[in-house]
């Protein structure tokens, strides 16, 4: 009968699993969060082992490579349809055959991981410049909404460039809230967050700056399509200037 992995979403929780699928020699239909809908596979549920997660992470460098753990790590960020049942078949065969597994560029698993590594990357280096924060009360606030989880990967940037700021940044797709104060930051799960509204003196600068945006713009070189290139439509409903 085929099997169906239930976890918490985390990614201890999935390498618990697949300690538990390589362990009991198992090839899992599907893995799926814990307190989901009904399905017809059997399931098992693996309670999240910090142990057994922590031994296979690290044995992805020893055994593997750096790049290979980080590979995995990275992977299992990204919104690739199915990621656990990929990067489980990564895994298996990365401790079985070593490092030349990530680089068979002629493996359809390896492609599909890599090109959504590509597509997570260039999320984050454009949310890098289009997230805006507000100052609210003293706290610069902000939001986003990202295909790939990538607030961990942002987190660290913000922490450092903000460093004397006390910031808290929500991603709206995953729930997840980033808080920094004086450098160290935290990331935190938070199923709803809504931001207060902008007092008067925000409210002043949201509109300067978007005076500036409409006044440096030449109407006669307005070219949408190039605008939507360099600034995709998805990005905007959460920056200043379109608002």
């Amino acid at each position: 009968m085929m099997i169906a992995y239930r976890y918490d979403g985390t990614f201890a929780g999935f390498l618990t699993c697949v300690w538990d699928a390589m362990e009991g020699n198992i090839e899992p239909a599907a893995f799926l969060l814990s307190g989901g809908g009904a399905t017809l596979w059997e399931t098992r549920e693996p309670a999240p082992d910090q142990g057994r997660a922590r031994r296979l992470y690290s044995a992805l460098a020893k055994r593997v490579s750096p790049e290979f753990q980080k590979m995995i790590a990275r992977g299992f960020l990204t919104c690739l349809p199915e990621k656990e049942l990929d990067l489980l078949a990564l895994i298996r065969r990365g401790l079985r055959e070593g490092d030349r597994v990530r680089l068979d560029l002629s493996d359809p698993v390896i492609a599909r991981v890599n090109l959504a590594l590509t597509k997570m990357w260039t999320e984050w280096d454009h949310l890098k410049g289009f997230v805006r924060f507000s100052d609210l009360d003293g706290f610069l606030v902000g939001e986003i909404e990202p295909k790939n989880r990538v607030l961990p990967l942002l987190a660290p940037h913000f922490a450092e460039r903000y460093s004397g700021e006390r910031l808290a940044l929500y991603d709206r797709t995953h729930h997840e809230l980033f808080l920094s104060h004086l450098g160290r930051w935290k990331l935190l799960p938070a199923e709803d967050f809504r931001m207060d509204p902008a007092g008067t003196e925000e409210q002043t600068f949201r509109a300067m700056w978007r005076k500036y945006y409409q006044t440096i713009a030449i109407e006669g070189r307005i070219n949408p399509k190039c605008q939507s290139s360099h600034l995709p439509k998805r990005y905007r409903h959460v920056m200043t200037e379109f608002e």
